[in-house]
């Protein structure tokens, strides 16, 4: 896998371990502890164009808080290893 896939995370919490998640059927391996929704939509589709575009994002398999839900954006959610996203891109008509 290459650094591209995981620019979101690659300069935060340097000294936490790396953790594998799961977004739209492909692993991505990160650093950082939380993803904001703006993070999870740019590893599942490059960065978010609000202006033609409308995100979705549901997540399982996290935290035994929360260990299922969805994201809206200015949302972020704790990171599991394992953890699931699910990311629907539709455009606006």
């Amino acid at each position: 896998m290459s650094n591209a896939d995981n620019a979101p995370g690659q300069n935060r919490d340097h000294d936490r371990k790396e953790v594998t998640i799961v977004v739209n059927g492909r692993s991505k391996t990160i650093t950082q502890k939380d993803l904001t929704f703006d993070e999870v939509v740019t590893l599942a589709f490059g960065p978010p164009n609000y202006e033609t575009s409308v995100y979705t994002v549901t997540y399982q398999k996290g935290d035994e808080h929360k260990p299922k839900g969805s994201l809206v954006q200015g949302q972020s959610v704790k990171i599991k290893d394992g953890m699931i996203f699910d990311v629907l891109r539709t455009d606006k008509s």
